[in-house]
């Protein structure tokens, strides 16, 4: 069997790894593979091979690898949906009591209840979402 063949079965045992590990290291030691498979292709003697393959690991594994965690742990910068109002103002439309009340967050009317079941928010005071639990938001007053 040709080197670069074995090289090039290597590559592909360790991308498949790769797509269950989801470590990013297998990749690059796939790449340094697919990369000394090309070097084989060429006629490089099998030391060389080991060398191509020792240096484009260890290249890729120390400098690649790190950007590459870097975007991917990257954390998310926008807040999409019903999480995007948690933290936001809201004005008091109707008194918010354990029972129920309107509040208006951003334009819009939702069902509310107080962070704490004992108050009573009179309607026309400004307070926080703390969380959204289905359709009701639930607010704490702004002191």
């Amino acid at each position: 069997m040709d080197p670069w063949l074995i090289w090039l079965i290597i590559a592909a045992v360790l991308a498949v790894a790769e797509i269950f590990t989801l470590t990013a290291a297998l990749g690059m030691l796939s790449a340094a593979a697919l990369v000394t498979a090309g070097s084989a292709a060429v006629g490089l003697p099998l030391p060389f091979q080991f060398l191509v393959f020792t240096v484009v690991a260890t290249v890729t594994v120390m400098f690649v690898r790190p950007i590459a965690l870097r975007h991917v742990l990257r954390p998310q910068v926008a807040r999409f949906g019903v999480d995007a109002l948690v933290g936001k103002g809201a004005y008091v439309v109707t008194e918010v009591t354990g029972q129920g009340g309107r509040v208006r967050i951003d334009g819009e009317e939702w069902t509310a209840r107080p962070y704490d079941e004992t108050l009573v928010i009179p309607s026309g005071t400004t307070v926080d979402v703390i969380e959204i639990s289905g359709a009701t938001a639930i607010v704490y007053p702004r002191d």
